[in-house]
């Protein structure tokens, strides 16, 4: 029996003129978004807003995680192209801060590191103002991906552990929780990185326990910035959502993250790794 959708998670369907001329810009530029292979709630008001999160490296995943709505199978190899067509797009929309994700290329050597400096550097060769959010897998049994990628020297670098240890088994059955910690470590202790950053989703069967040893876990490896959002089950063919966590509790758990020492937490139903991320960074200077 799935568990009803709450009023408050209610969003209106995107079709604004901003929204579309982004959706023009993106079919142009031949570019892929998270907002919408994830089924982003929030991507009418982002894209209204003139911003967007940009998928590289395909949207074909090598991996298929029980929660997501990007489809797995076998990628094609990276377009060389890309990053020059993201930095145009980058300019075209006058972005002040971008963020880009990629699926989990398990298929390449380096797990897709250095298409990711590539983009970096194609941006800001162009757009010099622009600060340059990068939220990445986890590049597992890639030795050297992490340390390549981070001679791109992002801005913030943004991992997400996505849910507490107990359910990685059902949820991130190809990821490792410890790895994924490990990962964050080594980023804070870069030197080139202003900020680290993660996010977990609530409502797949975590306890209030699991969840704040979850934030504790990130903040002793590092983590200065945080999201925590509600699950929402992209389709009946997904792991369905076991509770949706009201308000209040996503605005108690930013309160003790902050008691914690994180520095910015977006914190509530809607809230998405991307989502106000220029906000987050604003604040923080």
């Amino acid at each position: 029996m799935r568990v009803p959708k709450p009023r408050w998670l209610r969003v209106k369907a995107p079709g604004s003129p901003g929204y579309l001329r982004i959706k023009q810009l993106t079919n142009r530029l031949r570019l892929g978004t998270v907002c919408e292979s994830a089924s982003c709630p929030n991507i009418g008001e982002c894209w209204q807003a003139g911003g967007a999160a940009f998928m590289i490296l395909g949207e074909i995943c090598t991996r298929a995680c029980a929660f997501c709505n990007v489809p797995a199978g076998r990628p094609a190899p990276p377009d060389s192209e890309e990053p020059q067509r993201l930095a145009t797009a980058v300019a075209e929309m006058g972005l002040q801060h971008v963020v880009i994700t990629s699926v989990s290329r398990d298929d390449l050597p380096d797990g897709g590191a250095d298409h990711f400096v590539a983009c970096v550097t194609a941006i800001r060769e162009r757009n010099k103002r622009t600060s340059v959010e990068l939220l990445i897998p986890d590049f597992r049994d890639k030795p050297g991906a992490l340390e390549h990628l981070l001679t791109a020297t992002p801005d913030v670098l943004n991992h997400n552990v996505e849910t507490v240890p107990r359910l990685y088994p059902k949820v991130r059955p190809a990821a490792n929780y410890q790895g994924s910690l490990e990962l964050l470590a080594h980023a804070a202790t870069h030197g080139g990185v202003s900020q680290i950053k993660s996010g977990i989703m609530l409502g797949l069967g975590e306890e209030e326990e699991e969840v704040l040893s979850v934030l504790t876990d990130l903040r002793r490896v590092g983590v200065t910035c945080l999201t925590i959002g509600q699950y929402l089950a992209p389709s009946r063919h997904h792991i369905p959502v076991v509770r949706y966590w009201p308000p209040e509790c996503f605005a108690e758990f930013r309160q003790k993250a902050l008691e914690m020492g994180f520095s910015q937490v977006e914190s509530h139903p809607l809230a998405r790794s991307s989502f106000h991320a220029e906000e987050m960074l604003t604040n923080l200077e």
